[in-house]
Order: C-alpha cells, then sequence, then structure tokens
C-alpha cells in the first residue's frame, strides 16, 4: 500500500517556494551565459490575490532597487494624498494695482508642482495678464519656501548637473529648468543657428561652433555644451557641425530654479505685452499680500503617471516632499516625507526593516529594499482603493513608457505592466504580470552585479517575466 500525504500536507508542498536549484532552466541558463552568480540576483514571483509564492530567490536580502523605488512614494502619494491632489502656484502683490499698473512687487509662490510644464507655465502667466495687470513697477520676488533648501548639488551624483535626471526638486521648478538647444547650420550657409526654446531672462550663450564641409560624420558632427556648476545661467557651445548635417537637439537643465522661473517669466510676460524694468528677488510672501491669481496643477493621478511611466527623479523626489507637507506642514523636509511614508507602511501591515528609502527616486547609493519587501508593496498596491490609477501609472509591456522597445514579440505585452530601474552596476524591474491561467503575479527581479545596466541584467529578467507569462 503506497504512502499517502494529507490533503493539507501536500498543497503545502506545492505552494513551497521554488529554490535557487529550481529556477526555470532559461533563467539558469541566462545566469551561466552572463557569469552572473545567484547571490547577485533576488527574485519574487508571487500571486497578487491569493498570495502563493511561485517562485523566490534571495527574497530578503536588502538591494540597490534603481527606479523601481518610485513605486514606493506613487503609492504612497495615492493613499495619503488622493488622485484628485493638486498643488498651486500663486501670484501676489504687496501693493495696490491700480488702471493695470501694480506699483510693488510681484510674488510668484511655488506649490512644489511636479509637471509645471512651459505650456503650463504660460497660461498660468497668460491668466494674470488677462487679469487686467499689464505693468509691474517693482521687482518679482520668488517664494520656494515651501519646501527647504536641498542639502545637496545636482551635480553630486554623477557630476552631471546638465543632465534632466539630476534636477532637485523645488517649490518653484518650471519645465523641469530646462531647454531645448537646438543647432543647425545656418540657412544662408555662412555659419552656425542656434535656437534656445524656451530661452529665460538672463541667460548667456556663446555659439563658438564652426561650419564645416564634408558628410555629416564623425568631427564634423561633434558639439558640445560648456556650463559651469558655479555660473550655471552661461552656456558656450563648441565644436564642428557639417553644412550637411541636420537639425541637433539636446536639452538641458539650465541655470538654479528661481532664475529660470523668473527668466521665463519675464521673457513670457513680455511676448505677451506686459511690462516689467526691474529685478529679482528671493522671499516668502509677506502676510499682507494681496491673492491674484491661484494656478492648479495637474491631478496627482497624472503626476503619478508620469513620474513612473518616464521615470522622472525629480517627480518621485517632489511627491516625498508633497507627503511631507501636508502632513507634517511646511516648510517641508526630505526626512519627515521618508519618516511619514515608513509611518504609513505599518498602518498598511507592511513593515520592512531593511527599507531605506533615499530620497525616493531611486537615484541614490543608499536606497535599499528587499524583493520579498517589492512584492509585499506590489500586493498591497494591487489591492488598494485607488489600485486603477497605480496601475495606470506602469508602463506596458512593448508598448509605452521606459518598456516600449521591450517585449515586443509577446502576445498581448499589455498583460506586462512594470516600472523598470537602471544605475550602475543595476538592473531592476518590478510589477505584474498576467499568466496564461488569467491570474495575476506580483514579479520583481533585482540584478546587482558589475556591469548588469549594460545589457546583463535586462536578458536575466526576461527569462523570469516569460516564465511567468505561461504560467
Amino acid at each position: 500500500m503506497g504512502f499517502r500525504l494529507p490533503f493539507v500536507a501536500l498543497a503545502l508542498l506545492l505552494t513551497v517556494p521554488a529554490a535557487a536549484d529550481a529556477l526555470p532552466p532559461a533563467t539558469r541558463a541566462a545566469l551561466t551565459r552572463l557569469s552572473v552568480p545567484e547571490a547577485a540576483v533576488s527574485i519574487v514571483v508571487r500571486e497578487v490575490t491569493g498570495g502563493e509564492t511561485l517562485l523566490e530567490l534571495n527574497a530578503g536580502m536588502a538591494r540597490s532597487p534603481a527606479s523601481t523605488m518610485k513605486l514606493l512614494p506613487t503609492w504612497a502619494a495615492l493613499d495619503l494624498l488622493g488622485p484628485a491632489y493638486a498643488w498651486k502656484t500663486r501670484a501676489w502683490a504687496d501693493a495696490p494695482v491700480a488702471k493695470g499698473v501694480l506699483k510693488g512687487n510681484l510674488y510668484l509662490q511655488g506649490g512644489g508642482d511636479p509637471l509645471l510644464t512651459i505650456e503650463r507655465w504660460w497660461r498660468f502667466i497668460n491668466d494674470l495678464r488677462q487679469s487686467g495687470l499689464h505693468t509691474i513697477e517693482g521687482d518679482i520676488v520668488i517664494d520656494q519656501s515651501r519646501f527647504t533648501a536641498p542639502d545637496e548639488r545636482p551635480e553630486d551624483f554623477d557630476g552631471k548637473f546638465w543632465r534632466t535626471y539630476n534636477v532637485l526638486p523645488d517649490a518653484l521648478l518650471v519645465n523641469w529648468q530646462s531647454s531645448d538647444f537646438t543647432i543647425r547650420p545656418a540657412d544662408d550657409g555662412q555659419g552656425i543657428d542656434l535656437g534656445i526654446q524656451p530661452f529665460p531672462e538672463g541667460l548667456v550663450v556663446e555659439n563658438k561652433v564652426r561650419l564645416t564641409g564634408g558628410r555629416c560624420v564623425g568631427q564634423n558632427r561633434q558639439v558640445s555644451y560648456q556650463i559651469e556648476p558655479t555660473l550655471p545661467e552661461r552656456v558656450v557651445v563648441t565644436g564642428r557641425l557639417s553644412a550637411s548635417c541636420g537639425p541637433q537637439t539636446q536639452r538641458l537643465a539650465i541655470m538654479e530654479p528661481a532664475q529660470y522661473a523668473w527668466g521665463t517669466f519675464v521673457t513670457l510676460w513680455r511676448q505677451l505685452g506686459g511690462k516689467f524694468r526691474g529685478g529679482m528677488l528671493r522671499a516668502p510672501t509677506p502676510p499682507g499680500a494681496r491673492l491674484l491669481l491661484t494656478h492648479e496643477s495637474e491631478p496627482l493621478s497624472e503626476v503619478v503617471r508620469v513620474t513612473n511611466k518616464y521615470s522622472s527623479n525629480m517627480m518621485a523626489r517632489s511627491l516625498v516632499l508633497a507627503i511631507a507637507a501636508e502632513m507634517n506642514g511646511t516648510p517641508a523636509t526630505t526626512t519627515a516625507g521618508e519618516e511619514t511614508i515608513v509611518g504609513w507602511l505599518k498602518t498598511r501591515g507592511l513593515e520592512f526593516p531593511e527599507l531605506v528609502i533615499g530620497n525616493g527616486s531611486g537615484l541614490s547609493r543608499d536606497a535599499r529594499i528587499s524583493a520579498d519587501s517589492m512584492a509585499k508593496l506590489l500586493v498591497g498596491a494591487r489591492q488598494s482603493r485607488y489600485a486603477p490609477e497605480f496601475l495606470t501609472s506602469l508602463s506596458l509591456g512593448g508598448l509605452d513608457g521606459t518598456l516600449q522597445k521591450r517585449f515586443q514579440d509577446v502576445d498581448d505585452p499589455s498583460r506586462i505592466r512594470m516600472k523598470t530601474g537602471t544605475l550602475r552596476d543595476v538592473s531592476s524591474i518590478a510589477g505584474y504580470v498576467t499568466g496564461r491561467s488569467g491570474k495575476t503575479y506580483a514579479v520583481v527581479v533585482f540584478v546587482n552585479h558589475p556591469g548588469a545596466q549594460n545589457g546583463v541584467g535586462e536578458p536575466i529578467q526576461t527569462t523570469v517575466i516569460d516564465w511567468v507569462l505561461r504560467q
């Protein structure tokens, strides 16, 4: 007579997580082919409804998650602030407005809007003009007091302060503090044209690019932009450009947040027929000032969508500060926001002792979370009241965001909704995959290994996701 396991014991045996020696064959082969040791990889695959864990490897080990860390502040913001939450940018006057003339200073008070594009900034300025104001006799004062001044510099992470991924959050951050520089051979064939959009008042640009002949290759299309951290309002453009080259566009973070906000305001104000001869000051809005205009941002649901789909570091960090401002008061600090998020996790029954939020964007060498904790976070978010808004923020395989060029050969790639992350020696992915059975799984794959960002991490992640799709 054969031995039979009790039904309960059999069920438990069938749901025991797969160990390292039970990895999908394709995953094991990828690790061997790419010379990545198992110790450098963490994997968790967990069914979101019943909590069954199908696969795990080094699940409890704290890893650098890179940009998958953005999943934490985006879900926290949705749950704490609500998807309809909006930031408010305001204009105030400290003197009367008579017949369209402000006989004093104009205060531009930032509310921390992380999606204040140049188009929305134009609308704010146009609305102010349409209110009847046409002349500002005093100065324009930038009020950044909602957030504390950062104790870091944009160049601190990797020295590339002109890259938009290094832009720091600010209470009044316009257009990601960046402009598009488009360089092309002049139409008359006599030189080089350089167009800048938007072009803030106070920006100084020196165009030293030389026009050359020949094909548009190699040295004949080498253009560089030089900006000194101590003079971010001065850009020197050097190099060579062949007359046969087409336009080349580079987006650069320039100036300081207050300078950029002031400079773009002045440029657009004058384009709209407004008059102004004063300068720029930085100060909080005085208590007795009179409100002229309030401009509301896009709703939080849209900000979360852009943050995750396009992996905006600044926007994720702004969410941490928004949480701090609303829950703890102003001026908001990143530390207060992180502490609030940790406390909020506990109210959801989620305690991650290894967690280091590290500003919330993932652009940090200090940030740490385990794959198990990330999977728990994903399961919690999927079961939360704002699951639809959270899910909408994740990139769809082969269709949009940071996954637009991945999983294009998958049958119905929309079954993959995930957030990616990349840093030096880090490649990560986390999100949801719907298997053949119709069940949805939280999937987390962290690869922390030298060169992981250079095409090593993604093949490993792909083998795991392909395996989940077949479940």
